[in-house]
Protein backbone atom coordinates (compact mmCIF):
# COMPACT_ATOMS: atom_id res chain seq x y z
CA UNK A 1 0.00 0.00 0.00
CA UNK A 2 1.48 3.16 -0.59
CA UNK A 3 0.67 6.38 1.28
CA UNK A 4 1.32 9.92 0.11
CA UNK A 5 1.29 12.73 2.65
CA UNK A 6 0.54 16.20 1.49
CA UNK A 7 2.20 18.66 4.47
CA UNK A 8 4.63 17.75 7.31
CA UNK A 9 4.34 19.22 11.18
CA UNK A 10 1.60 18.01 13.52
CA UNK A 11 -1.11 16.20 11.68
CA UNK A 12 0.86 14.77 8.83
CA UNK A 13 4.03 13.36 10.28
CA UNK A 14 2.27 11.76 13.15
CA UNK A 15 0.24 10.32 10.64
CA UNK A 16 3.51 9.24 8.80
CA UNK A 17 5.31 7.94 12.01
CA UNK A 18 2.61 6.52 13.77
CA UNK A 19 1.85 4.52 9.97
CA UNK A 20 5.11 2.95 10.01
CA UNK A 21 4.90 1.91 13.55
CA UNK A 22 1.77 0.09 12.26
CA UNK A 23 2.69 -1.21 9.45
CA UNK A 24 6.36 -1.81 8.48
CA UNK A 25 5.73 -2.66 4.49
CA UNK A 26 3.72 0.37 4.21
CA UNK A 27 5.47 2.80 1.38
CA UNK A 28 5.55 6.49 2.58
CA UNK A 29 5.96 9.39 0.81
CA UNK A 30 5.85 12.98 2.46
CA UNK A 31 5.56 16.15 0.44
CA UNK A 32 6.35 19.69 2.10
CA UNK A 33 6.14 22.63 0.51
CA UNK A 34 8.53 24.59 3.05
CA UNK A 35 11.99 23.86 3.78
CA UNK A 36 11.14 22.20 7.33
CA UNK A 37 9.09 18.99 7.84
CA UNK A 38 8.93 18.79 11.58
CA UNK A 39 9.32 21.74 13.38
CA UNK A 40 8.21 23.58 16.93
CA UNK A 41 5.41 25.83 15.38
CA UNK A 42 3.88 26.71 18.76
CA UNK A 43 7.49 27.83 19.78
CA UNK A 44 8.13 30.30 17.00
CA UNK A 45 7.02 33.34 19.30
CA UNK A 46 9.74 32.44 22.02
CA UNK A 47 12.43 32.36 19.50
CA UNK A 48 11.45 35.60 18.39
CA UNK A 49 11.72 37.04 21.92
CA UNK A 50 15.04 34.77 22.45
CA UNK A 51 13.07 32.74 24.90
CA UNK A 52 14.63 30.06 23.23
CA UNK A 53 18.23 31.26 21.77
CA UNK A 54 18.90 28.26 19.63
CA UNK A 55 17.20 28.13 16.59
CA UNK A 56 17.94 24.07 16.22
CA UNK A 57 15.76 23.56 18.90
CA UNK A 58 12.43 23.80 16.66
CA UNK A 59 13.55 21.56 14.08
CA UNK A 60 12.52 18.47 15.57
CA UNK A 61 13.35 16.61 12.75
CA UNK A 62 15.16 16.89 9.47
CA UNK A 63 13.95 14.56 6.11
CA UNK A 64 17.15 12.47 6.97
CA UNK A 65 16.37 11.52 10.53
CA UNK A 66 12.81 10.68 9.38
CA UNK A 67 13.62 8.34 6.51
CA UNK A 68 16.17 6.75 9.00
CA UNK A 69 13.96 5.49 11.47
CA UNK A 70 10.75 5.27 9.73
CA UNK A 71 12.04 5.08 6.69
CA UNK A 72 9.34 7.46 4.95
CA UNK A 73 10.54 9.55 1.76
CA UNK A 74 10.28 12.70 2.76
CA UNK A 75 10.41 15.87 0.01
CA UNK A 76 10.84 19.26 1.77
CA UNK A 77 10.54 21.98 -0.76
CA UNK A 78 8.03 20.09 -2.83
CA UNK A 79 4.03 21.42 -3.48
CA UNK A 80 1.43 19.05 -4.44
CA UNK A 81 -0.60 21.33 -7.32
CA UNK A 82 -3.32 19.06 -7.86
CA UNK A 83 -5.29 15.70 -7.49
CA UNK A 84 -6.36 13.61 -9.62
CA UNK A 85 -9.08 11.44 -8.17
CA UNK A 86 -9.60 9.45 -10.85
CA UNK A 87 -6.43 7.93 -11.79
CA UNK A 88 -5.45 8.19 -8.11
CA UNK A 89 -2.38 10.16 -8.71
CA UNK A 90 -0.95 13.80 -7.99
CA UNK A 91 0.63 16.34 -9.56
CA UNK A 92 4.22 17.25 -7.63
CA UNK A 93 6.51 20.69 -8.09
CA UNK A 94 9.74 21.02 -6.81
CA UNK A 95 10.17 24.44 -5.81
CA UNK A 96 13.98 24.23 -6.04
CA UNK A 97 14.24 22.75 -9.90
CA UNK A 98 11.32 24.02 -10.91
CA UNK A 99 10.47 20.00 -12.15
CA UNK A 100 7.16 18.41 -12.20
CA UNK A 101 5.90 14.97 -11.97
CA UNK A 102 3.19 12.82 -10.88
CA UNK A 103 2.75 10.43 -8.04
CA UNK A 104 0.38 7.72 -7.82
CA UNK A 105 -1.20 6.67 -4.39
CA UNK A 106 -3.72 4.25 -2.38
CA UNK A 107 -4.20 6.41 0.38
CA UNK A 108 -4.01 10.21 0.10
CA UNK A 109 -3.68 12.22 3.52
CA UNK A 110 -3.98 16.08 3.38
CA UNK A 111 -2.34 18.14 6.00
CA UNK A 112 -1.93 21.12 4.30
CA UNK A 113 -2.73 23.52 7.59
CA UNK A 114 -4.14 27.19 7.97
CA UNK A 115 -2.44 30.22 6.75
CA UNK A 116 -2.60 33.32 8.45
CA UNK A 117 -4.88 35.77 7.19
CA UNK A 118 -3.54 39.20 6.15
CA UNK A 119 -6.50 41.71 5.52
CA UNK A 120 -6.80 43.22 2.26
CA UNK A 121 -5.84 47.38 3.11
CA UNK A 122 -3.44 49.49 1.10
CA UNK A 123 0.32 48.45 2.50
CA UNK A 124 -0.71 44.78 3.69
CA UNK A 125 2.58 43.92 2.02
CA UNK A 126 4.52 44.84 5.28
CA UNK A 127 3.22 43.35 7.56
CA UNK A 128 4.80 40.30 8.60
CA UNK A 129 2.96 37.04 9.76
CA UNK A 130 4.54 33.64 11.76
CA UNK A 131 3.58 29.85 9.93
CA UNK A 132 7.07 28.66 9.56
CA UNK A 133 10.55 28.79 9.94
CA UNK A 134 11.10 31.16 7.29
CA UNK A 135 8.44 33.59 9.05
CA UNK A 136 10.32 33.04 12.11
CA UNK A 137 14.14 33.56 10.87
CA UNK A 138 12.13 36.87 8.98
CA UNK A 139 10.63 38.50 11.51
CA UNK A 140 13.94 38.06 13.88
CA UNK A 141 15.72 39.75 11.90
CA UNK A 142 12.92 42.37 11.43
CA UNK A 143 13.40 42.66 15.27
CA UNK A 144 16.89 43.50 15.16
CA UNK A 145 16.48 46.10 12.42
CA UNK A 146 14.08 47.80 14.09
CA UNK A 147 15.64 47.81 17.19
CA UNK A 148 18.60 49.32 16.03
CA UNK A 149 16.42 52.16 14.46
CA UNK A 150 15.22 55.40 15.92
CA UNK A 151 11.53 53.80 15.82
CA UNK A 152 11.24 50.83 18.04
CA UNK A 153 7.97 49.55 18.26
CA UNK A 154 5.61 47.34 16.96
CA UNK A 155 1.89 47.13 16.21
CA UNK A 156 0.43 43.65 16.36
CA UNK A 157 -2.76 43.31 14.35
CA UNK A 158 -5.28 40.90 16.27
CA UNK A 159 -5.75 40.32 19.98
CA UNK A 160 -5.55 36.51 19.84
CA UNK A 161 -3.29 33.75 21.12
CA UNK A 162 -0.43 34.40 18.43
CA UNK A 163 -0.82 38.29 18.65
CA UNK A 164 -0.48 37.96 22.59
CA UNK A 165 2.70 35.58 22.62
CA UNK A 166 4.41 37.71 20.21
CA UNK A 167 3.24 40.94 22.50
CA UNK A 168 4.76 39.79 25.35
CA UNK A 169 8.13 38.88 23.15
CA UNK A 170 8.71 41.58 21.45
CA UNK A 171 8.68 43.39 25.21
CA UNK A 172 11.02 41.26 26.29
CA UNK A 173 12.90 42.26 23.39
CA UNK A 174 13.04 45.96 24.57
CA UNK A 175 9.91 47.26 21.63
CA UNK A 176 7.22 49.59 22.66
CA UNK A 177 4.36 47.42 21.43
CA UNK A 178 0.64 48.01 20.54
CA UNK A 179 -2.28 45.30 20.11
CA UNK A 180 -5.17 46.65 17.67
CA UNK A 181 -7.92 44.13 18.09
CA UNK A 182 -11.87 45.19 16.16
CA UNK A 183 -13.70 43.22 18.15
CA UNK A 184 -14.72 44.59 21.85
CA UNK A 185 -12.22 42.85 23.54
CA UNK A 186 -8.93 40.24 23.04
CA UNK A 187 -8.88 36.99 23.90
CA UNK A 188 -12.07 35.62 21.61
CA UNK A 189 -11.91 32.15 23.66
CA UNK A 190 -12.58 34.07 27.13
CA UNK A 191 -15.79 35.92 28.43
CA UNK A 192 -15.38 39.99 28.31
CA UNK A 193 -14.99 39.89 32.02
CA UNK A 194 -12.29 37.25 31.85
CA UNK A 195 -10.51 38.89 28.68
CA UNK A 196 -10.21 42.42 30.76
CA UNK A 197 -7.89 40.82 33.13
CA UNK A 198 -5.39 39.72 30.48
CA UNK A 199 -5.77 43.02 29.12
CA UNK A 200 -4.86 44.52 32.51
CA UNK A 201 -1.58 42.37 32.71
CA UNK A 202 -0.83 43.53 29.03
CA UNK A 203 -1.38 47.43 30.24
CA UNK A 204 0.66 46.46 33.13
CA UNK A 205 3.61 45.83 31.57
CA UNK A 206 3.15 49.18 29.36
CA UNK A 207 1.90 47.09 26.62
CA UNK A 208 -1.15 49.74 24.87
CA UNK A 209 -4.51 47.58 23.80
CA UNK A 210 -6.61 49.19 21.77
CA UNK A 211 -10.54 47.53 20.85
CA UNK A 212 -13.13 48.27 18.72
CA UNK A 213 -11.07 49.22 15.45
CA UNK A 214 -9.14 47.89 13.01
CA UNK A 215 -5.47 48.63 10.93
CA UNK A 216 -6.78 50.40 7.52
CA UNK A 217 -3.74 51.25 6.44
CA UNK A 218 -0.04 49.88 7.04
CA UNK A 219 2.43 53.00 5.96
CA UNK A 220 6.37 53.66 6.04
CA UNK A 221 6.95 53.37 10.14
CA UNK A 222 3.60 54.05 11.13
CA UNK A 223 -0.49 52.22 10.51
CA UNK A 224 -3.34 54.18 10.20
CA UNK A 225 -6.78 52.59 12.53
CA UNK A 226 -10.15 53.04 11.63
CA UNK A 227 -11.07 55.85 13.57
CA UNK A 228 -8.60 58.06 12.01
CA UNK A 229 -5.83 57.84 14.33
CA UNK A 230 -1.88 56.59 13.51
CA UNK A 231 0.31 55.03 15.40
CA UNK A 232 3.94 54.55 14.88
CA UNK A 233 5.16 51.26 13.80
CA UNK A 234 8.90 50.50 13.26
CA UNK A 235 7.63 46.74 12.44
CA UNK A 236 3.90 45.54 11.96
CA UNK A 237 2.30 42.01 12.43
CA UNK A 238 -1.18 40.43 11.07
CA UNK A 239 -2.15 37.85 13.79
CA UNK A 240 -5.65 38.48 13.19
CA UNK A 241 -6.64 34.60 12.74
CA UNK A 242 -5.69 31.64 9.95
CA UNK A 243 -7.81 30.07 7.30
CA UNK A 244 -7.47 26.85 5.98
CA UNK A 245 -5.87 25.71 3.00
CA UNK A 246 -8.62 23.95 1.37
CA UNK A 247 -7.59 25.32 -2.14
CA UNK A 248 -6.06 21.86 -2.74
CA UNK A 249 -8.80 19.87 -1.71
CA UNK A 250 -11.57 22.13 -3.55
CA UNK A 251 -10.01 21.82 -6.75
CA UNK A 252 -10.10 18.34 -6.62
CA UNK A 253 -13.77 18.79 -5.80
CA UNK A 254 -13.72 17.39 -2.17
CA UNK A 255 -16.13 18.25 -0.03
CA UNK A 256 -16.21 22.00 1.92
CA UNK A 257 -17.64 23.48 4.75
CA UNK A 258 -19.15 27.18 4.49
CA UNK A 259 -16.01 28.50 6.08
CA UNK A 260 -13.50 26.74 3.61
CA UNK A 261 -12.91 23.60 5.94
CA UNK A 262 -12.43 20.04 4.22
CA UNK A 263 -15.10 18.23 5.46
CA UNK A 264 -14.04 14.91 6.65
CA UNK A 265 -16.17 12.13 8.90
CA UNK A 266 -15.20 10.51 12.22
CA UNK A 267 -12.35 8.39 10.46
CA UNK A 268 -11.07 11.93 9.20
CA UNK A 269 -12.20 10.37 5.41
CA UNK A 270 -13.04 12.99 3.10
CA UNK A 271 -15.95 12.31 0.71
CA UNK A 272 -13.66 10.22 -1.42
CA UNK A 273 -12.81 7.58 0.53
CA UNK A 274 -9.51 7.40 -0.53
CA UNK A 275 -8.17 10.88 0.89
CA UNK A 276 -8.40 11.49 4.44
CA UNK A 277 -7.53 15.32 6.26
CA UNK A 278 -6.36 16.33 9.16
CA UNK A 279 -4.85 19.76 10.80
CA UNK A 280 -5.83 22.80 11.07
CA UNK A 281 -7.42 22.89 7.52
CA UNK A 282 -10.08 20.03 8.83
CA UNK A 283 -13.83 20.53 9.91
CA UNK A 284 -13.67 19.06 13.36
CA UNK A 285 -16.69 18.40 15.36
CA UNK A 286 -17.81 20.43 18.38
CA UNK A 287 -17.83 18.76 21.81
CA UNK A 288 -21.70 20.23 22.69
CA UNK A 289 -23.55 20.14 19.85
CA UNK A 290 -21.65 17.53 17.44
CA UNK A 291 -21.45 20.45 14.61
CA UNK A 292 -18.65 21.13 12.62
CA UNK A 293 -16.09 23.56 14.27
CA UNK A 294 -12.65 24.92 13.24
CA UNK A 295 -10.63 24.32 16.03
CA UNK A 296 -7.20 25.21 14.49
CA UNK A 297 -5.19 23.58 17.56
CA UNK A 298 -1.86 21.43 17.66
CA UNK A 299 -3.30 18.39 20.12
CA UNK A 300 -6.37 17.48 17.75
CA UNK A 301 -3.74 17.69 14.54
CA UNK A 302 -1.67 15.07 16.18
CA UNK A 303 -4.33 13.25 17.43
CA UNK A 304 -5.99 12.55 13.91
CA UNK A 305 -2.93 12.33 11.96
CA UNK A 306 -1.88 9.57 14.54
CA UNK A 307 -6.09 8.42 14.17
CA UNK A 308 -5.85 8.28 10.08
CA UNK A 309 -2.62 6.00 10.28
CA UNK A 310 -4.40 3.41 12.57
CA UNK A 311 -7.18 3.62 10.10
CA UNK A 312 -5.19 2.72 6.69
CA UNK A 313 -3.49 0.38 8.64
CA UNK A 314 -7.21 -1.15 9.54
CA UNK A 315 -7.94 -0.41 13.31
CA UNK A 316 -11.79 0.48 13.84
CA UNK A 317 -10.94 3.63 14.87
CA UNK A 318 -12.66 6.91 14.75
CA UNK A 319 -12.17 10.45 16.25
CA UNK A 320 -13.88 12.40 19.31
CA UNK A 321 -14.95 15.84 19.62
CA UNK A 322 -13.33 18.59 20.16
CA UNK A 323 -13.41 20.91 23.10
CA UNK A 324 -10.79 23.48 22.18
CA UNK A 325 -8.81 23.58 25.43
CA UNK A 326 -6.34 26.08 24.73
CA UNK A 327 -4.04 28.39 26.81
CA UNK A 328 -1.53 31.35 26.77
CA UNK A 329 1.59 32.49 28.92
CA UNK A 330 2.24 36.43 29.35
CA UNK A 331 4.50 37.75 31.79
CA UNK A 332 3.70 34.56 34.37
CA UNK A 333 -0.15 35.04 34.12
CA UNK A 334 -1.72 32.28 32.47
CA UNK A 335 -5.46 32.36 30.61
CA UNK A 336 -7.12 28.95 29.46
CA UNK A 337 -10.64 28.19 28.23
CA UNK A 338 -12.22 24.89 27.53
CA UNK A 339 -15.42 24.74 25.65
CA UNK A 340 -18.09 27.40 25.09
CA UNK A 341 -17.92 30.66 26.57
CA UNK A 342 -21.19 32.60 27.89
CA UNK A 343 -21.66 34.94 24.90
CA UNK A 344 -21.57 31.70 22.69
CA UNK A 345 -24.20 29.50 25.04
CA UNK A 346 -26.11 32.45 25.00
CA UNK A 347 -26.39 33.21 21.41
CA UNK A 348 -27.16 29.35 20.98
CA UNK A 349 -30.49 29.54 22.98
CA UNK A 350 -28.96 27.83 25.92
CA UNK A 351 -30.57 28.08 29.51
CA UNK A 352 -27.61 28.11 31.53
CA UNK A 353 -26.01 29.25 34.39
CA UNK A 354 -22.73 30.52 35.73
CA UNK A 355 -20.17 30.74 38.56
CA UNK A 356 -17.59 32.94 39.17
CA UNK A 357 -14.72 32.13 41.74
CA UNK A 358 -11.63 34.03 42.72
CA UNK A 359 -9.48 31.80 44.76
CA UNK A 360 -5.81 31.63 45.74
CA UNK A 361 -3.71 28.66 43.55
CA UNK A 362 -2.80 26.85 47.16
CA UNK A 363 -3.47 26.73 50.83
CA UNK A 364 -4.09 30.45 52.24
CA UNK A 365 -1.67 30.53 54.82
CA UNK A 366 1.21 28.85 52.48
CA UNK A 367 3.47 31.52 51.63
CA UNK A 368 3.10 32.34 48.11
CA UNK A 369 0.16 32.32 47.09
CA UNK A 370 -1.31 34.08 43.69
CA UNK A 371 -5.51 34.68 42.88
CA UNK A 372 -6.88 32.90 39.83
CA UNK A 373 -10.47 33.52 38.61
CA UNK A 374 -12.34 30.88 37.36
CA UNK A 375 -15.54 30.35 35.37
CA UNK A 376 -17.65 27.66 34.70
CA UNK A 377 -20.22 27.60 32.18
CA UNK A 378 -22.92 25.21 32.76
CA UNK A 379 -26.63 23.58 31.05
CA UNK A 380 -28.97 24.80 33.41
CA UNK A 381 -31.40 21.89 32.39
CA UNK A 382 -29.00 18.91 32.54
CA UNK A 383 -26.35 19.97 34.59
CA UNK A 384 -23.58 19.55 31.70
CA UNK A 385 -20.65 21.58 31.88
CA UNK A 386 -20.61 23.66 28.57
CA UNK A 387 -17.39 25.30 29.28
CA UNK A 388 -14.48 27.18 31.52
CA UNK A 389 -12.15 29.76 31.78
CA UNK A 390 -9.50 30.50 33.84
CA UNK A 391 -6.82 33.41 33.95
CA UNK A 392 -4.40 34.39 36.71
CA UNK A 393 -1.11 32.56 38.30
CA UNK A 394 0.53 29.18 38.90
CA UNK A 395 -2.50 26.58 38.60
CA UNK A 396 -4.63 27.84 36.35
CA UNK A 397 -3.61 25.30 33.37
CA UNK A 398 -4.48 22.27 35.81
CA UNK A 399 -7.55 23.39 37.09
CA UNK A 400 -8.67 24.17 33.42
CA UNK A 401 -7.00 20.66 32.39
CA UNK A 402 -9.17 18.99 34.94
CA UNK A 403 -12.53 21.10 34.20
CA UNK A 404 -11.69 19.33 30.00
CA UNK A 405 -11.27 16.14 31.29
CA UNK A 406 -14.63 16.08 33.79
CA UNK A 407 -15.97 17.09 30.16
CA UNK A 408 -14.43 14.65 28.18
CA UNK A 409 -15.73 11.69 30.57
CA UNK A 410 -19.29 13.47 30.89
CA UNK A 411 -19.55 14.27 34.89
CA UNK A 412 -21.55 17.33 35.27
CA UNK A 413 -21.03 20.75 36.96
CA UNK A 414 -21.75 19.07 39.92
CA UNK A 415 -20.03 15.99 40.63
CA UNK A 416 -16.94 18.20 39.98
CA UNK A 417 -17.54 18.80 44.29
CA UNK A 418 -16.52 14.81 44.37
CA UNK A 419 -13.15 15.13 42.46
CA UNK A 420 -10.62 13.73 44.71
CA UNK A 421 -7.35 15.85 43.61
CA UNK A 422 -4.17 16.16 45.31
CA UNK A 423 -3.25 18.26 47.86
CA UNK A 424 -0.62 19.48 49.81
CA UNK A 425 -0.28 23.56 51.00
CA UNK A 426 1.89 24.38 48.37
CA UNK A 427 -0.39 22.53 45.76
CA UNK A 428 -3.76 23.34 46.38
CA UNK A 429 -6.24 24.07 49.22
CA UNK A 430 -8.32 20.79 51.04
CA UNK A 431 -11.55 22.48 48.77
CA UNK A 432 -9.40 22.92 45.87
CA UNK A 433 -10.63 25.43 43.40
CA UNK A 434 -12.20 23.03 40.91
CA UNK A 435 -13.82 21.37 44.01
CA UNK A 436 -15.72 24.92 44.97
CA UNK A 437 -16.74 25.45 41.43
CA UNK A 438 -18.49 21.93 42.15
CA UNK A 439 -20.08 23.21 45.69
CA UNK A 440 -21.34 26.08 43.98
CA UNK A 441 -23.17 24.51 41.00
CA UNK A 442 -24.67 21.86 43.08
CA UNK A 443 -26.14 24.97 45.70
CA UNK A 444 -27.45 26.50 42.92
CA UNK A 445 -29.02 23.06 40.99
CA UNK A 446 -30.56 22.26 44.36
CA UNK A 447 -31.69 25.35 45.02
CA UNK A 448 -30.01 26.45 48.12
CA UNK A 449 -28.89 29.81 47.08
CA UNK A 450 -29.94 31.67 43.90
CA UNK A 451 -27.15 33.68 41.94
CA UNK A 452 -27.41 36.95 39.49
CA UNK A 453 -24.53 37.70 37.63
CA UNK A 454 -22.31 40.91 37.42
CA UNK A 455 -24.21 42.48 33.71
CA UNK A 456 -27.87 41.84 35.42
CA UNK A 457 -26.99 43.84 37.62
CA UNK A 458 -27.69 47.24 36.84
CA UNK A 459 -31.19 46.58 35.55
CA UNK A 460 -32.19 45.35 38.84
CA UNK A 461 -30.64 48.46 40.28
CA UNK A 462 -33.29 50.70 37.78
CA UNK A 463 -36.18 48.74 39.13
CA UNK A 464 -35.62 50.04 42.61
CA UNK A 465 -34.01 46.00 44.49
CA UNK A 466 -32.52 46.83 46.87
CA UNK A 467 -29.04 45.81 46.91
CA UNK A 468 -26.97 44.86 50.21
CA UNK A 469 -23.23 44.83 50.69
CA UNK A 470 -22.41 42.24 53.63
CA UNK A 471 -18.88 43.20 53.27
CA UNK A 472 -17.35 44.95 56.46
CA UNK A 473 -17.10 48.95 56.96
CA UNK A 474 -13.66 48.92 56.45
CA UNK A 475 -13.22 46.95 53.44
CA UNK A 476 -16.27 49.28 51.82
CA UNK A 477 -12.70 51.34 51.38
CA UNK A 478 -12.23 48.90 47.76
CA UNK A 479 -15.87 50.60 46.60
CA UNK A 480 -19.23 49.17 46.53
CA UNK A 481 -22.07 49.12 43.74
CA UNK A 482 -23.87 51.73 43.45
CA UNK A 483 -27.26 52.68 45.46
CA UNK A 484 -26.24 49.60 47.52
CA UNK A 485 -26.58 49.45 51.81
CA UNK A 486 -24.29 48.00 53.96
CA UNK A 487 -25.05 45.32 56.41
CA UNK A 488 -22.12 43.23 57.16
CA UNK A 489 -23.06 39.69 57.39
CA UNK A 490 -22.70 39.09 61.12
CA UNK A 491 -25.80 41.73 62.01
CA UNK A 492 -27.72 40.60 59.35
CA UNK A 493 -30.18 38.92 62.05
CA UNK A 494 -30.03 41.97 63.89
CA UNK A 495 -30.84 44.07 61.50
CA UNK A 496 -33.21 41.82 59.81
CA UNK A 497 -35.98 44.95 59.93
CA UNK A 498 -34.07 46.63 57.52
CA UNK A 499 -34.01 44.37 54.61
CA UNK A 500 -36.39 44.50 52.04
CA UNK A 501 -38.90 41.29 50.87
CA UNK A 502 -37.04 41.28 47.88
CA UNK A 503 -32.85 42.11 47.97
CA UNK A 504 -29.22 41.24 46.08
CA UNK A 505 -26.63 40.21 48.57
CA UNK A 506 -22.90 40.88 47.63
CA UNK A 507 -19.54 40.40 49.26
CA UNK A 508 -15.74 40.65 48.34
CA UNK A 509 -15.96 37.01 46.06
CA UNK A 510 -19.07 35.49 46.87
CA UNK A 511 -18.80 32.94 50.02
CA UNK A 512 -20.00 35.53 52.67
CA UNK A 513 -23.17 36.63 50.36
CA UNK A 514 -23.71 32.78 50.06
CA UNK A 515 -23.93 32.47 53.58
CA UNK A 516 -26.12 35.30 54.20
CA UNK A 517 -28.79 34.49 51.43
CA UNK A 518 -29.03 31.02 53.67
CA UNK A 519 -29.59 33.05 56.55
CA UNK A 520 -32.45 35.44 55.11
CA UNK A 521 -33.99 33.38 52.86
CA UNK A 522 -34.66 30.88 55.70
CA UNK A 523 -35.96 33.91 57.79
CA UNK A 524 -38.62 34.99 54.81
CA UNK A 525 -37.02 36.93 52.50
CA UNK A 526 -36.19 36.22 48.47
CA UNK A 527 -32.53 36.79 48.00
CA UNK A 528 -30.25 36.40 45.10
CA UNK A 529 -26.78 36.29 45.48
CA UNK A 530 -23.73 38.26 43.19
CA UNK A 531 -22.19 35.38 41.59
CA UNK A 532 -18.23 36.35 41.70
CA UNK A 533 -18.65 39.10 44.09
CA UNK A 534 -17.83 42.64 43.95
CA UNK A 535 -14.41 41.10 42.77
CA UNK A 536 -15.96 39.52 39.68
CA UNK A 537 -18.46 43.39 38.90
CA UNK A 538 -15.83 45.63 39.48
CA UNK A 539 -13.75 43.71 36.95
CA UNK A 540 -15.81 45.01 34.06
Amino acid sequence: MRTLIVGGVAGGMSAATRLRRMDETAEIVVFERSGHVSFANCGLPYYVGGVITRREALLLETPESINTRFQADVRVNTEVTAIDRAAKTVSVRDLATGREYTESYDNLILAPGAAPFVPPIPGAERALTLRNVADTDAMAAKVDEVLAGPEKSAVIMGGGFIGLELAENFVERGLKVTVVELANQIMAPLDVEMAIRVQWELESRSVDVITGVSVTEVGEGTVTLSDGSTLPAGMVIAAIGVRPESGLAAAAGLEISDRGGIVVDDQQRTSDPAIFAVGDAVVKRDVITGDGAMVPLAGPANRHGRLVADVIAGRDVHSETVLGTAIVGLFGMQAAATGWTEKRAVAAGRNIRVVHTHPDNHAGYYPGGEEMHLKLVIDADTDAILGAQGVGGTGVDKRIDVIATAMRGGLTASQLADLELSYAPPFSSAKDPVNMLGFQAENIRDGLVETIQWHEIAAEADKGIQIIDVRTPIELERGMIDGAINIPIDELRDRIDEVEAETILYCWQGQRSYVASRILSQLGRHVRSLDGGYRTWAGV
